[in-house]
């Protein structure tokens, strides 16, 4: 079985008790600390840009077989997990697309958050809109 180790590359940082279910709905604000040692990486970052932030699902609980199927809040039937935005699946990785609001040293402030603090960060990547023939 091939297996794959990730490091966070920082951490959420929020005071909003109540999270969103999804970042598509939130206007809860707060910063993305990254570590040192990839402030440089944030070099380019803009207030009004949009970036994907993908992280750890770190307070779900352990996935299991029958998890496979799971009913969603806003749903009365079962949907299989990868038609879904369930925090418990095989790979507890979680994607939210979040405002830049500022960026300073290792923090950038953004908007959006529906993520507990902190939630560890994986990785950042600009959001592009998709257009035919663009990418």
């Amino acid at each position: 079985m091939e297996e794959y180790i990730f490091r966070p590359i920082g951490y959420v940082r929020t005071e909003a008790k109540e999270i969103p279910r999804h970042w598509s709905i939130s206007e809860i604000e707060g910063y993305l600390e990254i570590k040192p040692e990839y402030q440089e990486g944030l070099r380019d970052l803009k207030k009004e840009d949009k970036i994907v932030v993908l992280f750890v699902f770190h307070k779900s609980p352990p996935f299991t077989p029958e998890k496979l199927l799971q009913k969603p809040p806003h749903s009365q039937e079962l949907k299989g997990v990868f038609s879904t935005c369930s925090p418990i699946r095989p790979n507890p990785i979680g994607l939210s697309v979040l405002e830049v609001l500022e960026v300073s040293a290792n923090k950038v402030k953004v908007k959006g958050i529906d993520m507990f603090d902190g939630t560890p960060i994986l990785d950042l990547k600009p959001f592009k809109a998709y257009q035919k023939n663009s990418i």
